[in-house]
């Protein structure tokens, strides 16, 4: 259909049109200003904000007894307890507690805070203008004026079940972090301490493992030996022959330039420790020469004719030494355990 068509009471006037125009241009992003504000049934039925803060001390309630469930579920299942969840299938006990009572706390302080924020904290919405970022001092009492307002508003001083449960609830939550500290390993005790090695401990060849006699170590030669009794398929052989590993090196007695060394060496044959005392690495590199070893790692060298003391890199101290003899069957033994902790410095370390 053409314009020409169209009655004329049909079409736009010319003067209403530019009325509308001048009308967006005078103020196209006019404040439309607030809605008006509805009451919520909480602001004008006590026994329905009742309720509301029953519920939400409920779930802060909740959020309790699942944090006393994660702390007793750490307890109660073992770490290789497994069972069957449909439709999960077979998951670990303590896994699945864990998560679900973990999870079930955490949810229950968030719906809570919701719940209280959506049915009994004020919700009449405030316009404001924006401030400098200095703060004047008409400024800071402003901020004070709300926030007290603020605190007002959420009926927290009134509301004391609420405010009751809510600080037991954030309270108790923190534990569950405290807890899991449990987990980042068992504790040390004394093993840091103590080696295998003991008074009549036979010093085995790791080589042959054969036990040595002194006729097996040459001058100059390097031998790596650990304790009799010390197997490679035990389950704590790592653990073990990380500690008690050691190095046999034989010396011309005269070239001992220590005193303790030399006493507790067995013509000329002395024994150390095989781990390096800066970071735990093994040592296997031996200079004849000049009896010096040395750490592959970092590079750390000691003088095993002076005591195995450093002279050059990070180590922190000598390698300990480990007393020897040799018993009635003509095999080298340990006398003693090592007097001090082998391996690297630790804090715990007297």
């Amino acid at each position: 259909m053409s314009s020409q068509e169209i009655p004329e009471e049909n079409l736009p006037s010319e003067q209403g049109t530019a009325h509308t125009a001048v009308a967006v241009a005078d103020d196209p992003f006019a404040d439309p200003g607030l809605p008006a504000h509805k009451p919520r049934i909480q602001d004008i039925d006590e026994r329905a904000a009742k309720r509301s803060e029953r519920t939400v001390a409920l779930l802060f309630t909740l959020s309790m007894l699942s944090t006393v469930g994660f702390i007793a579920s750490f307890v109660a299942f073992p770490v290789d307890k497994i069972v069957y969840v449909w439709p999960l299938g077979h998951v670990s006990a303590i896994n699945l507690s864990l998560g679900l009572t973990l999870g079930l706390a955490l949810f229950c302080i968030g719906a809570g805070a919701v719940h209280w924020a959506r049915t009994l904290m004020s919700d009449v919405e405030v316009a404001d203008d924006r401030h400098p970022i200095e703060a004047e001092p008409e400024v800071r009492a402003k901020v004070m004026a709300d926030f007290k307002a603020g605190a007002e508003e959420s009926v927290i001083g009134r509301r004391k079940l609420i405010r009751t449960t809510m600080f037991g609830a954030l309270a108790m939550v923190p534990l569950s972090g405290v807890v899991l500290l449990r987990e980042l390993g068992p504790l040390p005790e004394d093993k840091l301490r103590k080696t295998l090695w003991a008074k009549g401990k036979l010093l085995i060849n790791q080589n042959t493992m054969e036990p040595l006699r002194p006729e097996d170590v040459a001058v100059g030669s390097l031998t790596f030996a650990m304790p009799e009794g010390l197997e490679e398929d035990n389950h704590e052989f790592n653990n073990e022959i990380a500690k008690a590993a050691l190095m046999i090196v034989r010396l011309q007695p005269e070239d001992i330039k220590d005193k303790r060394e030399l006493e507790w060496s067995h013509q000329g044959i002395v024994a150390f420790s095989k781990i390096c005392t800066h970071v735990g690495c093994p040592i296997s590199l031996y200079e004849q020469q000049t009896h010096h070893v040395l750490c592959p790692c970092h590079q750390s060298t000691f003088d095993l004719s002076d005591g195995a003391r450093v002279i050059f890199g990070p180590a922190g101290h000598a390698l300990p030494q480990l007393q020897i003899g040799v018993n009635d069957e003509g095999f080298l033994e340990a006398l003693n355990g090592f007097e001090e902790p082998v391996g690297p410095s630790f804090w715990e370390r007297g």
